[in-house]
């Protein structure tokens, strides 16, 4: 089962102003999808499990700051990933991988009689 992982980090809440910068990034709203695309489900489609969460971020310390308009989807991922740590982005990972195959070898079904 070959599973690649996509990353939605589109919607953050920012602060308009914060230790006089402008649109301070403070809340990242992520969607982590797998997709098996060597498994497909009855219709022909990739098998997919998502998770979503919120993730806040340190910006106690903003020598680093990025302005809004030259942020990229890459750079809040990064961010994102970081801040849940290795560890927590592997478990999640683990967790959709466990929902993608009991929807390929489900350990039970729904039967009805009659």
């Amino acid at each position: 089962m070959a599973i690649n992982y996509t990353w939605d980090v589109n919607t953050c809440d920012v602060y308009p102003t914060k230790s006089g910068k402008s649109n301070v990034v403070h809340t990242v709203h992520w969607v982590l999808t797998a997709t098996d695309d060597a498994n497909n489900d009855a219709e022909g489609n990739p098998q997919t499990a998502f998770r979503f969460g919120g993730q806040e971020l340190d910006i106690s310390d903003l020598s680093s700051f990025t302005n809004w308009s030259s942020l990229d989807a890459a750079t809040v991922q990064g961010w994102v990933e970081a801040a849940l740590g290795a560890d927590r982005v592997t478990e999640i990972k683990s967790q959709l991988n466990a929902q993608i195959t009991e929807k390929v070898t489900p350990t039970s079904v729904k039967k009805t009689l009659g």
